[in-house]
């Protein structure tokens, strides 16, 4: 209850001056009109350096990002992982992000294609207009004069080869090698690169040396030769796979000359390999430690590395720990590592969880794609994504993400220009209907050398020798 002096100073106050409080009365209006009182906001973009994405969904700004111009300043990291189910445009977002890449003549991009349609891999449409031979590993090819990758090829350090090799030993046999058998083969790796030297070592020898050791291995530890030759049997059973098995030929001889490690765009065609067979997970470590050796230099040049189903990595403790160590090293020399999955919990439920966790840790640029419920809720929990996010992964419809980029989220569509259709879309077998497959031999060449000519047309105007401007800005 108010007391008798207040309602005597308002009474002489309103005969004054008048009624203090006025009654408004409501404003009926529609919401096209109501918009102009309260200003709609959006989330800061990542600045205008970089290569456009597309479209900020809720806000319509152009989305720009470019993992070595916010390295430092926005990113602790340049690394980047990729998630989302299938048919959803995540390989249509790698594809014109690199290529939109390359417009700029200091990047360098390493792809290791596994997808594969036609018998090719679905990066080779690419490949070709950029006048690029893809290195195709293929066990059958190979046995006829196909690519071969030697892991003791010189220019891997002594160190990287041995590495290399033990590597490839655990990730066949799914457990670390014992001191003894790490023994045996350290032995026969120094005996073969002390005595070849008049041609590349080649992983015959390996296997040769650790059947017939020398005896001075043997009394260098004072060791009986038949416990050295016994500590080296599983190795080089496990080697002799690469020799003699369903991997010969990729492997086992010099490496193949005229692989261009220089070139703007190198491709890694992996699709003729089974994707659920050890052989991947192999080949993923050889591949891995042949490009650190040879391929990342202090040359100041800016790379990307992209590895499509790249749970076959992550899911392997010993190849996980390789690119681990991969990763760690390349920042310093300005690497870009972009890992593509379908499900988080393809990983972190995983064989190789600890040291997934440590990767994952790395990327710090996240861009997720639609997801079930359930899936989209273990994401959100391992990525630490705000609820919001969460709740609309769900719902995304194909070429619209949500991105993470260091706790700067933001739901994305993702633009693709009628030049660069032809190029990125690689799904014919599921999409090509009964009748367009009935089109004759004629009216197919037609249609094939139109999408030709205009995947040529951007090439010449966008990429012409790669000689596009050092230093990023919006492409």
């Amino acid at each position: 209850m108010r007391d008798p002096l207040s309602v005597l100073t308002d009474a002489f106050t309103s005969f004054l001056f008048g009624k203090v409080e006025t009654t408004r009365l409501p404003v009926r209006t529609s919401t096209g009109q109501a918009q102009a009182v309260y200003l709609p906001t959006a989330a800061p973009g990542l600045g205008d350096s970089g290569v456009i994405i597309g479209r900020e969904v809720y806000s319509g700004k152009g989305y720009i990002y470019d993992p070595f111009q916010l390295y430092g300043q926005q990113l602790p990291a340049p690394h980047w992982l990729v998630l989302g189910e299938s048919g959803n445009g995540k390989s249509a977002l790698e594809k014109t992000y690199v290529l939109r890449q390359l417009r700029f003549r200091d990047r360098q991009v390493v792809v290791l294609d596994a997808q594969g349609e036609d018998g090719v891999g679905e990066w080779n449409l690419i490949a070709e207009q950029l006048g690029i031979t893809p290195i195709r590993l293929d066990p059958t090819a190979a046995l006829d004069m196909g690519i071969r990758l030697n892991p003791l090829d010189p220019a891997i350090t002594t160190t990287g080869q041995l590495a290399l090799l033990r590597t490839i030993i655990e990730v066949a046999m799914g457990h670390g090698l014992d001191e003894r058998s790490g023994f045996a083969l350290k032995v026969a790796h120094a005996y073969v690169n002390e005595t070849i030297v008049e041609r590349q070592p080649v992983l015959t020898d390996i296997v040769e040396q650790l059947r017939h050791p020398e005896p001075e291995s043997a009394e260098a530890m004072n060791v009986d030769i038949d416990d050295v030759r016994a500590w080296g049997l599983d190795v080089a059973l496990v080697l002799d796979r690469l020799v003699d098995g369903d991997l010969r030929g990729m492997f086992d001889g010099p490496t193949t000359v005229g692989i261009d490690l220089d070139a703007p765009l190198i491709v890694f065609d992996l699709s003729h390999i089974d994707r659920n067979s050890i052989a991947m997970p192999i080949l993923m470590a050889i591949v891995g430690v042949w490009l650190e050796h040879t391929w990342i230099r202090p040359d100041r040049k800016k790379r990307i590395f992209l590895v499509e189903e790249a749970w076959h990595i992550i899911n392997s403790p010993f190849v996980a720990q390789l690119f681990q160590r991969l990763l760690k090293f390349g920042r310093r020399l300005g690497l870009s590592f972009v890992a593509v999955v379908h499900h988080l919990s393809d990983v972190v439920d995983g064989a190789a969880a600890k040291e997934a966790a440590a990767i994952l840790k790395m990327a710090s640029t996240r861009t997720i794609y639609a997801q079930k419920a359930d899936e989209a809720r273990a994401t959100g929990r391992v990525l630490g994504l705000p609820r919001w996010a969460v709740e609309i992964i769900p719902t995304l419809t194909p070429g619209i993400a949500v991105w993470d980029v260091n706790g700067n989220v933001q739901v994305v569509k993702h633009l693709i220009t009628e030049t660069e259709r032809p190029l990125v879309f690689t799904d014919r077998a599921m999409t090509e209907s009964s009748a367009e497959r009935e089109l004759n031999d004629d009216a197919l060449r037609a249609a094939e050398l139109e999408a030709e000519e205009r995947a040529a047309a951007f090439v010449e105007q966008h990429l012409s020798d790669f000689e596009g401007p050092s230093e990023s800005t919006v492409a």
